[in-house]
């Protein structure tokens, strides 16, 4: 493997990134959805070092826990990093934290595709 391979991508909640607004809660605080979206993205940026071209990566795991809440206004921020790569799978360690501290933690696997193979089996 090479150098380690991470990602950290931010944002400040907004109330369309609240539970009460996408729908997984009544409450007016950062989604646990809105907070899987953004390991996602750090996990997908991370691998895009890993990629040729007519590739992409493709989310299918994830075990996560979201352990506290974070205001609308705060800023919040997911770091990915690769802990190891079988073929074209990745496994990636992925934190979530806020001005408090950790927000989300957890362990997220994606695979590295060629595009219009994968494409192709949808349609």
């Amino acid at each position: 493997m090479q150098s380690e391979i991470k990602y950290t991508t931010r944002k400040i909640v907004s109330e369309g990134d609240t539970a009460q607004s996408v729908g997984s809660g009544t409450l007016s605080v950062f989604s646990t959805p809105m907070m899987v979206a953004l390991m996602e993205n750090a996990a997908m940026k991370a691998a895009e070092q890993l990629l040729q071209e007519g590739e992409s990566t493709v989310g299918s795991e994830l075990n996560i826990k979201h352990l506290r809440p974070t205001a609308v206004g705060e800023e919040v921020e997911a770091t990915a990093t690769l802990t190891s790569q079988e073929g074209r799978k990745l496994t990636f360690s992925v934190v979530v934290t806020d001005k408090n501290g950790t927000i989300g933690e957890g362990t997220h696997i994606r695979y590295i595709v060629n595009i219009e193979r994968f494409m192709g089996k949808i349609y």
